[in-house]
């Protein structure tokens, strides 16, 4: 068998395709490289010229990594792939064990592509990331992967994000709290822009009481208040296992912030990073929050930035700031003073800042705009490929 590029171009000479010249270009990259390769193919890169992967693209891909060992990692994000396109990528895990990580970000394959991936699921066993957010899931494609979760052993993150949920019964929710009592392998769920109210919140911390492995759980823009962060609140204080939690974009308020301060201040909490940016939390939600961080060391990332930030807020995040408890890299405000008064502004730092952002110039040499990758990295797959 020849190098990667040969084989692709014989695939696409095969298949009577045209060659895609931002493929061939990402494949010549990997020449001598002998294993854990990420092909990084995706459509919103601004550094070099993008040519969009289509589905013809995506099956000359399948054929090519078809009896490939070394590639481990394809990152199709932002591209023109749909339903057609998934069902070739579906095609190609099912006989493909040494692919461990998928992105299809922002690719509209819709119901259709979704169930594709779902039914490989049910004969893939090695496959460890799956994120198919802004990809226009529906209802029957969410529950549909629910439910085959309830068996795979091998998937360890999953995000299905942004579906195109048009029920107010949050069937998903209950479909989902179903899968983590049974699944004890998954250490990753974004659930984000799911419209996700608090009894939605309410049936998946009924299933985490009792699930030990999930460790990151990403709830951000949905429709969480107090209610849902005192179920939250319940979770941290008797299973220690929950170590990331986002709730950026949700409506917790004051009260919230004090159900999460009061779980955070207990040694059995081991949370490591808590977004809470935009949540309309005031100066007694925030000042607990800082009280329970001095109580507990567990806690090293904190971002808050778009709550109302008012003078004892900004005093107590100094304190914390200048006392080196809170390391100005791991959270999202800095301190500045104006006439005697302590201010906070914003640092562009976060969880997955640049989830949807790439750089126009250089490389993204930051972590701290994407510490959710360096934390899951370390803690969650100790010995895989897990990519930003």
């Amino acid at each position: 068998m020849g190098s990667i590029t040969d084989v692709y171009s014989s695939v696409c000479k095969e298949l009577k395709l045209r060659t895609n010249r931002y493929i061939l270009e990402v494949l010549q990259e990997t020449e001598g490289k002998t294993g854990g390769i990420t092909l990084k193919l995706t459509g919103n890169d601004r550094l070099r010229k993008v040519k969009q992967v289509t589905n013809k693209d995506a099956l000359a891909l399948s054929r090519t990594l078809r009896d490939n060992d070394s590639v481990t990692g394809l990152d199709l994000r932002y591209n023109c792939i749909t339903d057609e396109g998934a069902g070739h990528l579906a095609d190609l895990l099912k006989s493909n064990d040494a692919l461990l990580s998928l992105r299809l970000t922002g690719n509209k394959i819709g119901n259709g592509g979704a169930m594709h991936f779902a039914s490989m699921l049910q004969v893939n066993s090695t496959l460890q990331e799956l994120d198919v957010a802004d990809s226009d899931l529906g209802t029957q494609s969410v529950i549909a992967f629910a439910i085959v979760l309830n068996n795979n052993k091998s998937l360890r993150s999953v995000n299905i994000s942004r579906p195109l949920l048009f029920s107010h019964q949050e069937e998903t929710a209950v479909h989902l709290s179903g899968m983590l009592v049974v699944n004890q392998c998954l250490r990753e769920l974004h659930l984000g822009k799911m419209g996700m109210t608090d009894y939605g919140v309410e049936r998946l911390t009924d299933a985490l009481r009792t699930n030990y492995t999930l460790k990151y759980l990403d709830l951000r823009c949905n429709r969480v208040t107090r209610d849902g962060a005192r179920c939250l609140a319940k979770v941290l204080k008797n299973n220690g296992t929950l170590e990331i939690l986002d709730l950026a974009s949700n409506r917790i308020e004051d009260d919230g912030a004090l159900y999460l301060s009061q779980a955070i201040a207990l040694p059995t909490c081991n949370l490591k990073a808590l977004s809470i940016p935009n949540n309309n939390i005031a100066t007694v939600g925030l000042v607990s929050l800082s009280r329970a961080m001095q109580a507990n060391n567990t806690l090293t990332h904190i971002y808050i930035w778009g709550n109302r930030l008012e003078e004892p807020v900004c005093q107590a995040f100094s304190d914390l700031l200048s006392s080196g408890r809170l390391s100005s890299e791991q959270t999202d405000v800095c301190v500045y003073e104006v006439d005697g008064c302590v201010c906070l502004a914003e640092v562009f730092h976060g969880l997955k800042r640049h989830y949807y952002w790439t750089p126009s110039y250089g490389q993204d040499v930051n972590p701290a705009s994407n510490a959710a990758v360096a934390l899951t990295n370390t803690q969650l797959y100790p010995n895989s490929s897990h990519t930003p």
